[in-house]
């Protein structure tokens, strides 16, 4: 059963600071994009692409947070 309790130890670090990491990497995202638009058009792309690489992992981030329960469970089930 050590597998699981790991599982389970996971899926709560997992509930606790995936919302919060989620928010952040969003805010971040944001903020980039709206420093983008004060950059020359050279620059700009580069700080858009960053932008919307942060906002995608927050997206992800969040999905596998919100999936994090079932996922366990699947696992467990797998690993007995």
């Amino acid at each position: 059963m050590g597998i699981v309790d790991t599982l389970t130890g996971i899926q709560g670090v997992l509930l606790q600071l995936g919302p919060i990491v989620s928010v952040i990497l969003i805010v971040l995202g944001g903020l980039a994009y709206g420093l983008a638009q004060t950059q020359p058009s050279d620059q700009r792309g580069k700080y858009i692409t960053t932008a919307y690489a942060l906002i995608a992992g927050g997206i992800v981030v969040a999905a596998i947070t919100g999936a994090a329960s079932l996922i366990a469970t699947n696992s467990a089930n797998l690993l007995t």
